[in-house]
């Protein structure tokens, strides 16, 4: 019987990308001594493995003999995410907070409960962001900047100081966001798209998709 275990919801790329860095964030939590017994956790397994490591089902998880369960989730969609990690906390999982071992934090930042954050993505100073956040590789978040919950940054978004996203935003890879003003924060609104590639220069409504440079709505 193990005494812990921990699973990684989803086993698609993104999850297969964290898990690399799942045994390291495992022993910073608990020590090198006695440390949980790792999986993929999906729904609907179709594979008994995925490079080597054991894929369970969400039931066969909260089956097993054990004293301590811990999770993360690994899948892109924010909604989705929300309803796995609210259905692992009602099933007395507790969630754990991945980070690669070149991730740069710096001081006075409050990060909540089940942020992913990959290698070499960083998080400076005096930030507030929420939970189960998704930091994709070489991304960052600068100074002053509040992030909500299940907010997902795409590999290499550069979010500069003084910057409020709102809960569920999709920003996607390499998009650039101008620094916001002392008082007057640069706002992207609650469940909104920044577009691969764009350049935010002023706010984006809530559940709005911009693209280019600088970023606009989306045609419809």
């Amino acid at each position: 019987m193990p005494k812990r275990i921990f699973g990684l919801y989803g086993a698609g790329g993104f999850a297969r990308e964290v898990m690399p860095f799942v045994r390291d964030s495992l022993r910073r939590a608990f020590g090198e001594g006695d440390l949980p017994t790792i999986c993929f956790l999906e729904t609907r397994p179709d594979a008994a493995t995925v490079n080597g490591i054991p894929v369970l089902s969400e039931d066969a998880f909260f089956a097993l003999d054990c004293e301590e369960r811990y999770f993360n989730v690994a899948i892109g969609s924010p909604k989705d995410r929300q309803r796995l990690a609210e259905t692992c906390l009602q099933r007395g999982a507790r969630p754990l907070t991945l980070q690669a071992g070149n991730t740069t934090i710096y001081e006075a930042n409050e990060i909540a409960a089940g942020a992913i954050l990959c290698a070499n993505s960083m998080v400076t100073s005096n930030a507030r962001i929420g939970k189960y956040f998704h930091s994709n590789i070489y991304s960052y978040v600068a100074h002053d900047c509040v992030i909500g919950d299940y907010v997902t940054f795409a590999p290499r978004v550069n979010c500069n100081g003084k910057i409020h996203i709102g809960d569920y935003a999709y920003i996607g890879t390499g998009a650039v966001i101008r620094e916001g003003a002392s008082g007057k924060p640069l706002v992207i609104g609650e469940g909104a798209v920044v577009g691969m590639g764009a350049v935010v220069t002023r706010d984006v409504a809530p559940y709005t998709t911009v693209v280019g440079n600088p970023a606009r709505p989306l045609a419809s």
